[in-house]
C-alpha cells in the first residue's frame, strides 16, 4: 500500500482547517493523511482530531521557525489567517507571508492558500464611495490577505489561491442572526440591498478544498471560489422564516449605517458588504456554484444548512 500523502494543516481546530480535516479523515480511501497544527495540541479539538487519526503537532503561524518544521515532509499545505482573532491587518499580511516561507522552505508540492479579493482593484483609495480605513484599505480582511498572495508566487510555491464567502455560522456564533425589533418581530439586518450575498456552511469550504487536492495540478496557479448559494437577504429572510416557524424580516439598512453600528470591526463589515453588493456580479462570478459542486457533491444549500443547524441560532 502507497505511504499516505500528509497534508499539513494550520488552523486545525478551526472552521476551514477543521472541515478540511475531518474531510480528509472520514475518508477511510484517502490518498491523504492530517498533520493538524495548533498551538495548543492539548485542547479538546486537537484531542478530538488525534482520535480520528489526525498527527497533532504545535505550531504557531506568528513564528515562520514552527511552521518550517510542522511543514517538514509534507506534500501539501492548508493556509489560513483569522483576522478577527487580533483585528491588525498587518499580522494578517505577516502570518501569510509566514506560511508562504514556511512552505518554500519544506518545498510543499501544493499549498492553497484561502484568501479574498483585494478591495483596492476595485475600489481605489482615493474613492469616497466607501471609507478608506486605516489610512491605506477598504476592507482590511481581505486586502490584507490579498497582499500576501505574492510570497507564495515569488516564491515558487505551486499554489492554489481559494476565495471563501459568508459562513451562515456567523448566525449562530457571531452576533449576525435575526434581532427582534421593538415590534417583536425578527429582522436580519444586512446592508445587501436586493444584492446577492453568496454563503457557505464552514464544513464545505474544508470539503470543497479535499477536491482541490485530490485534482492533483488541475488548480494549482489559479484563483477558485467557493459557495452553497447565492442569495439575496430577502431569500434568506425567507428560509429562516420556514426555519424557525416564525416570520424574519430583511432589514436592508444603507453601508453607511452599518458601518455606525459601533461593534469591533464595523467598519470593516460595512464595506465589506457594499463590495459585496456594488460589484455582485464580480463576487459571485468568482465563486461558481457549478464548480462547487463537482469538487464537493455534498455542498448544503441555505434551507439544508438551516434544517440541521437553526436551532442553534441564538434569538434576541
Amino acid at each position: 500500500m502507497a505511504e499516505k500523502k500528509i497534508i499539513a494543516i494550520t488552523g486545525a481546530t478551526g472552521a476551514q482547517g477543521g472541515g478540511l480535516a475531518r474531510a480528509i479523515l472520514n475518508d477511510k480511501t484517502s490518498a491523504f493523511s492530517v498533520r493538524a497544527l495548533t498551538r495548543n495540541p492539548d485542547s479538546d479539538k486537537a484531542k478530538q482530531l488525534a482520535a480520528l487519526g489526525a498527527e497533532v503537532v504545535a505550531a504557531d503561524v506568528d513564528d515562520v521557525e514552527s511552521l518550517e518544521r510542522a511543514f517538514a515532509g509534507a506534500y501539501g499545505a492548508y493556509c489560513v489567517t483569522f483576522f478577527w482573532e487580533h483585528f491588525s491587518p498587518e499580522r494578517e499580511k505577516a502570518q501569510g507571508v509566514n506560511m508562504a516561507l514556511a512552505a518554500k522552505a519544506a518545498g510543499i508540492k501544493h499549498a492553497i492558500w484561502s484568501t479574498f479579493e483585494d478591495v483596492r482593484t476595485y475600489v481605489p483609495l482615493g474613492d469616497t464611495r466607501m471609507p478608506t480605513l486605516q489610512g491605506k484599505y477598504k476592507v482590511p480582511h481581505f486586502d490584507a490577505k490579498a497582499e500576501a498572495n505574492t510570497a507564495f508566487t515569488d516564491n515558487g510555491v505551486p499554489t492554489t489561491f481559494l476565495l471563501t464567502s459568508f459562513y451562515w455560522e456567523n448566525l449562530i456564533y457571531f452576533g449576525m442572526g435575526p434581532k427582534r425589533g421593538p415590534d417583536g418581530v425578527l429582522a436580519l439586518t444586512l446592508p445587501m440591498g436586493d444584492k446577492k450575498l453568496p454563503g457557505i456552511a464552514t464544513e464545505d469550504i474544508g470539503k470543497f478544498a479535499y477536491g482541490i487536492f485530490k485534482a492533483g495540478t488541475e488548480f494549482v496557479g489559479k484563483t477558485v471560489g467557493v459557495a452553497g448559494e447565492h442569495l439575496t437577504g430577502a431569500q434568506m429572510a425567507a428560509s429562516l422564516s420556514k426555519a424557525l416557524g416564525q416570520e424574519v424580516r430583511y432589514n436592508a439598512v444603507p453601508a453607511d449605517v452599518y458601518r455606525g453600528f459601533g461593534f469591533p470591526g464595523a467598519d470593516d463589515l460595512g464595506n465589506m458588504f457594499q463590495f459585496k453588493a456594488e460589484f455582485e456580479s464580480l463576487f459571485c462570478g468568482n465563486r461558481d456554484l457549478a464548480l462547487v459542486r463537482r469538487l464537493n457533491p455534498s455542498a448544503q444549500t441555505f434551507d439544508a444548512w438551516l434544517a440541521a443547524n437553526g436551532n442553534r441560532i441564538p434569538l434576541e
